[in-house]
């Protein structure tokens, strides 16, 4: 899979929250779990201020948003 040369939104998202020290606090389905293709990614974020934020990828967005969470953490 190739990615677009604008980053994807999910993942340039979940960059701003994590770079204003919000946490991931869940990641559905499991990134580690499979390797299995899948069609949505959910992933729930805390942050500092007690807000939850959700992060919804589909599709091929969500298999670049899980490879990005595989190397980013």
């Amino acid at each position: 899979m190739t990615m677009p040369s604008e980053e994807l939104s999910s993942i340039s998202e979940l960059k701003k929250l994590l770079d204003s020290n919000c946490k991931i606090e869940k990641i559905y389905p499991q990134v580690f779990a499979s390797d299995a293709e899948v069609n949505l990614v959910t992933v729930t974020v805390r942050c500092p201020d007690g807000k939850t934020q959700t992060i919804r990828a589909y599709r091929e967005e969500a298999n670049a948003l899980r490879e990005f969470l595989r190397t980013r953490t």
